[in-house]
């Protein structure tokens, strides 16, 4: 890849990456939070959220909360790195699992999600859930969290089948899944970085100081 990154995704916003992880690996993950939180009597009743983008709450499990995540997460980073050609460091993740007929309005990212990825981990009926994502990129984000684009927006539907993900310019580019959920439900997880010496480096990490080198 070279250091402009992938040409499609400058010029569209998004890159469809149709096996990022292979299928057996991301249901693996599922099957592994799930034990573990098994093991510690939290059931995911627990853990639903009700957010603004949202028309339902949904199942939310971060990166912080959960060190796996965390670990997959920047373990990901040089692979990202090639499609977006230049050097990044992770920000944080979560995990949602959305529900039958749920939507997530279209919205634009919060700094710390210079580029993200949309990974696909499950569907309970195999029916694709597509993520949507303006090609008209946004100069000035602003907040919104509406259930349907402007036609203007030049939307493209990305749709991913398990393993399969979506990287998006998450800040300048907005994006949604405004056709309702047709899987009882679906598990997906959100990974975001920003650009090591972009004009979002101080968001790595989440905004907390770099970890530092250990002495063993």
């Amino acid at each position: 890849m070279s250091e402009a990154g992938s040409e499609q995704y400058y010029q569209s916003g998004y890159l469809l990456m149709e096996r990022l992880i292979p299928p057996e690996v991301a249901t693996a993950l599922l099957a592994r939070m799930r034990a573990d939180l098994a093991r510690q009597n939290v059931g995911l009743e627990r853990l639903r959220q009700q957010g603004p983008l949202l028309v339902s709450p949904a199942v939310e499990i971060y990166g912080y909360h959960y060190p796996m995540f965390a670990s997959f997460h920047w373990g990901l980073t040089a692979a990202v790195e090639r499609h977006v050609g230049r050097p990044l460091l992770p920000t944080y993740c979560y995990f949602r699992r959305y529900g039958k007929g749920d939507i997530c309005k279209v919205h634009g990212d919060r700094p710390a999600c210079e580029h993200s990825l949309s990974l696909t981990l499950g569907y309970s009926d195999g029916l694709p859930w597509p993520l949507e994502v303006a090609r008209r990129p946004i100069e000035t984000p602003y907040e919104r969290a509406d259930t349907a684009f402007d036609p203007a927006e030049d939307a493209a539907s990305a749709s991913m089948g398990v393993g399969a993900a979506v990287l998006y310019r998450g800040v300048h580019h907005h994006h949604g899944r405004t056709m309702p959920n047709p899987n009882r439900w679906s598990a997906h997880l959100f990974l975001h970085w920003v650009e090591k010496d972009g004009e979002y480096a101080d968001q790595a990490f989440d905004g907390h100081a770099l970890p530092q080198a250990v002495d063993f």
